[in-house]
């Protein structure tokens, strides 16, 4: 029997968090502004949703839409302040647009002052030419144990063949690091993903029915539950 999936859903405030405990998830990542695509939340957000909830929480690390790091110097502080708060888990992910793979430089510079906290690289993968090559710079770096990834830019529709051929190299080097799915992930994919060997899903979207304008719907991802666990 394959082990049990973590479902990992996006929340932006505490009566999300709440929600999505109630639903079952595992753990949350916490953003705020998704028009954005998500950027990193404020102190005090964290702290109201870290006294909410006993399930893990990873906070991502972005202070402005795309993947450029931009001010890697805010960003350090910003990453010391939630340290600071009690954050333990984070999310960050950065592109050298200039050779269009990682930003290794600014990526160190950040997990320099995490204290060794476990970290996800997030759908920066999905922007990059060498995905292979990506991994092989990042695998020696401390705390990187998830890979958040459609397998592709448009999506896991179009990058569902590239989430199984890498679920199937878990172990090898450059892949020690768990898949964690999201990006255009429906309930249908589940299925294939988990007999494939994925054992990570994220959702944002799919836990708002009603959109990004209305609360999490505890319901929805009560049915993620469901299906990861059937």
């Amino acid at each position: 029997m394959s082990k049990r999936a973590l479902l990992e859903v996006i929340a932006l405030d505490a009566e999300d968090a709440v929600a999505a405990q109630a639903g079952g998830a595992d753990r949350l990542e916490l953003v705020t502004d998704m028009a954005a695509d998500g950027l990193t939340p404020s102190v005090e957000d964290f702290a109201e949703i870290r006294a909410s909830v006993d399930i893990a929480l990873r906070v991502m690390l972005r202070l402005a839409d795309g993947f450029d790091a931009g001010d890697v110097d805010a960003l350090v502080r910003r990453a010391r302040e939630l340290r600071g708060a009690g954050a333990d888990e984070f999310v960050l992910g950065f592109l050298d647009a200039e050779t269009g793979g990682a930003d290794v430089a600014a990526v160190e510079r950040v997990v320099g002052v995490l204290d060794g906290c476990r970290w996800t690289f997030h759908r920066a993968i999905d922007r990059v030419a060498d995905r292979d090559a990506l991994r092989k710079q990042l695998s020696d770096l401390p705390g990187l144990d998830t890979y958040l990834t459609a397998g592709a830019a448009g999506g896991v529709d179009e990058g569902i063949g590239t989430l199984l051929a890498e679920a199937a190299c878990a172990g090898e080097p450059g892949y020690e690091a768990r898949l964690l799915v999201g990006g255009g992930l429906r309930l249908e994919h589940v299925a294939v993903l988990r007999d494939g060997g994925v054992d990570g899903f994220h959702i944002g979207g799919a836990a708002r029915p009603h959109g990004w304008g209305a609360p999490l719907s505890a319901s929805a991802v009560s049915a993620w539950r469901h299906a990861l666990d059937s």
